[in-house]
């Protein structure tokens, strides 16, 4: 991975104006705050850049990835995250079958020992009902707990594997990494979950965004950004998908 900025940057453009930045990060590289290694803020600011991130993707995590240039576009587009009226979809790669083709995840996480992200439930009290995963209230543990909802579609699967665009209604640290692993379906390659050592990268991908830019005309910004061809490497045998084909999936927002 090449970290010169300027070709990272390059490489990696989606859109860009006078207040923002979208790039479509590789997996393997921090947004900020890497403690040990370089990342995207780091990266601009030793080039001259200054950049704030408008929101945060895992390391392990490829795809979209929004900053802003200015502070006024940065608080006005954080704002949006913080009510939870930016909308988001991801694709993520599950070594597992028999997922419904729409579900969802309504599981409360909490922060447990070692400060790690987990459901505020025991393992054994979650149900499915239709196509929900959920607990009870009373299964509930005591403390501090998040409501956390994810929605999904099926995109394509195999003998042995599922994609899925999946929804994040919250955006909780680790939300969709833990909902579908304490769920039986834990993400490919995931470093927290998936212990097999078998796979270069986690299939975890940030694809779409949408939220409003007040400067732009139509203030609507709506970016995408398509995981490149090594998330489709996952098995045995590649999987031939569209993208287009998600129109498809009335769970994943954008495409009215």
């Amino acid at each position: 991975m090449d970290t010169s900025w300027p070709e990272l940057r390059k490489q990696c453009l989606i859109d860009e104006d006078e207040n923002i930045l979208a790039l479509n990060k590789p997996a393997g590289i921090s947004v900020t705050g890497e403690r040990h290694d370089t990342d995207i803020v780091e990266l601009a600011a030793a080039a001259g850049e200054t950049l704030y991130p408008v929101h945060r993707i895992d390391k392990v995590t490829s795809g979209l990835v929004l900053l802003a240039k200015e502070l006024p576009a940065h608080g006005e587009l954080t704002r949006q995250f913080n009510k939870r009226t930016a909308a988001k979809a991801y694709l993520a790669v599950v070594e597992s079958a028999g997922l419904p083709a729409r579900g969802v995840i309504d599981l409360p996480l909490s922060v447990g020992r070692k400060n790690r992200v987990r459901i505020a439930a025991p393992r054994e009290s979650i149900r499915r009902d239709g196509d929900t995963w959920l607990v009870e209230a009373s299964d509930v543990l005591a403390g501090k707990n998040y409501p956390s909802i994810t929605e999904f579609a099926t995109v394509a699967a195999t003998d042995t594997h599922t994609v899925l665009a999946l929804r994040p209604i919250t955006g909780r640290r680790h939300q969709i990494r833990v909902h579908l692993a304490w769920i039986g379906h834990a993400i490919v390659g995931d470093p927290l979950f998936d212990r097999s050592g078998t796979h270069d990268r986690t299939y975890l991908h940030s694809w779409r965004l949408g939220l409003d830019a007040a400067w732009r005309t139509p203030p609507r910004l709506e970016l995408k950004a398509d995981p490149g061809v090594d998330f489709w490497q996952f098995g045995e045998t590649p999987v031939t998908f569209d993208p287009d084909e998600l129109s498809k999936f009335a769970a994943v927002p954008f495409l009215d």
